[in-house]
């Protein structure tokens, strides 16, 4: 049997397990990868949004109208 080194003050019960990889669980959110030279075009997730919402707006505006 192994003695324990942590001090009693560390707790770690309460933290939250976080696994990622190969069979684990997803994160809550979808994670999407750009490509690099896609991802050089934006500062941040906030403009690659903005362009994807712009891009929805003008594909609709495509569509025949009945």
């Amino acid at each position: 049997m192994s003695k324990d080194d942590l001090r009693p003050e560390y707790d770690f019960r309460a933290r939250d397990v976080v696994a990622r990889g190969p069979g684990r669980k997803a994160p809550p959110s979808p994670a999407i990868q750009l490509a690099p030279d896609v991802a050089a075009v934006f500062p941040d997730s906030q403009a690659v949004n903005e362009a994807i919402r712009f891009l929805m707006r003008v594909a609709k505006n495509q569509l025949p109208r009945s």
